[in-house]
C-alpha cells in the first residue's frame, strides 16, 4: 500500500490539477483540436501533465498559445516559459506543473510526441 503523501505534496497535486483544468478550458475556448492529456507525474521531473493539441494553421496555433498564456497569467499561475511563438508551427508552453505543446497538424504528426510518452506504459503492461 502506498504511503500517504505529506500535505505539501497534496497541495502540489491540487495545484497541478487546477492548472490542468484551466489549461483544458482555455484550449477548448480557443477551439484547439485533438486535445490529448498525458499524466507524466512520476515519469518525468518536467511536470505532472503534458497536453498536446493542434491548431488549424500557424495563426491558429499562435492564437491558442497567446490566449492560454493570458489565461494562465490572469488566474495567478504566473508567466510561463514559451518557445516557438514566432513561427507558429510548434509552440511549447511550460507552466511548471503542465507542459503544453501546440502544433500545426503536420508538425504534430511528424514528431508524434503522444506515442513517445505513451510507449513506456504499453511496454510495462506487456511484461
Amino acid at each position: 500500500m502506498p504511503a500517504i503523501p505529506p500535505k505539501s505534496l497534496e497541495r502540489g497535486a491540487d495545484a497541478a490539477a487546477r492548472a490542468l483544468e484551466l489549461v483544458l478550458a482555455s484550449l477548448e475556448d480557443s477551439k484547439a483540436e485533438d486535445i490529448v492529456t498525458i499524466n507524466i507525474a512520476g515519469k518525468s521531473a518536467l511536470g505532472d501533465y503534458m497536453v498536446v493539441v493542434s491548431g488549424r494553421s500557424n495563426r491558429h496555433v499562435t492564437a491558442i498559445a497567446e490566449h492560454l498564456l493570458s489565461d494562465l497569467k490572469d488566474e495567478g499561475f504566473g508567466s510561463a516559459r514559451v518557445e516557438g511563438l514566432d513561427s507558429g508551427d510548434w509552440v511549447l508552453i511550460d507552466s511548471g506543473d503542465v507542459i503544453i505543446h501546440v502544433f500545426r497538424p503536420e508538425i504534430r504528426e511528424f514528431y508524434n510526441i503522444e506515442k513517445m510518452w505513451a510507449a513506456p506504459d504499453e511496454e510495462e503492461t506487456l511484461h
